[in-house]
């Protein structure tokens, strides 16, 4: 890949302030508010014994990557390849494949800053432990972000505007952000419904960090579920991407 080009992507995200703050900053700033709360604070049966907050740190973790796979990464996509760029860029020694490519790196990036600025302050400002197993926790966030960047592809390849990349992105985004636990923590889920979604990406990346937070080392169910998604979704992005 052109560093050259993976400079100039992270200088326009840098340029970005609405890709900044929903990224970077709006999850944490969501697990801020939520921790403010007193009851949010106090530790539940119901919840295995944890906090409220406990239990919406990893929502925290995965709430950058959803918006940045579904809301920025798509319509940067799409505006390229609505503008001609790519199509210009094929005729040049730099491949388009190069652009796509530090687009992934860029927004995988951001996930993990947001995920790291999430477990700091949620460790800081409420005493929430840090994941017990870190190298469980660590493999399951860097799978639960190649699911994230491919469910993302895949919203780019099937978009032929930035507005259709729009509509596509919001149509997905809530629901992932369902599975994920945003509304309702996976631990609270009845469990036909936390077993349901515990097939989906998102839902399954919960439930693997969790695990992992409390010093368990993540379900390879949960694992091979984030793994299947990040292969399909790849392999139907490849199959309907095009560069014009």
């Amino acid at each position: 890949m052109n560093t050259a080009v993976l400079r100039t992507e992270v200088r326009l995200f840098r340029r970005e302030p609405g890709a900044l703050f929903w990224i970077l900053l709006f999850p944490t700033l969501l697990l801020v508010i939520l921790g403010s709360i007193t009851s949010f604070r106090q530790h539940h049966a119901d919840l295995g014994g944890l906090r409220t907050i406990d239990v919406y740190v990893p929502v925290a973790v995965l709430l950058g990557m959803i918006v940045g796979a579904l809301q920025s990464m798509p319509q940067n996509i799409t505006g390229y390849r609505e503008r001609g760029i790519l199509r210009r860029m094929s005729t040049t020694p730099v491949r388009p494949t190069a652009l796509l490519s530090a687009q992934m790196l860029v927004y995988g990036g951001a996930a993990l800053a947001s995920a790291l600025c999430a477990l700091t302050v949620g460790r800081l400002a409420f005493d929430v432990r840090l994941p017990k197993q870190p190298f469980g926790y660590l493999l399951a966030l860097l799978l639960a972000i190649l699911a994230a960047l491919a469910l993302g592809s895949v919203v780019s390849a099937l978009s032929r505007t930035t507005k259709i990349a729009g509509a596509i992105g919001s149509a997905v985004f809530f629901p992932m952000m369902f599975c994920a636990g945003v509304w309702i923590p996976v631990q609270a889920m009845p469990d036909t419904l936390a077993r349901i979604v515990g097939c989906t990406p998102f839902g399954a990346a919960a439930q693997a960090l969790n695990r992992a937070a409390a010093g368990d080392w993540p379900g390879w169910t949960h694992l091979g579920v984030l793994v299947a998604w990040t292969v399909l979704l790849t392999a139907g992005a490849s199959r309907w991407f095009r560069w014009e």
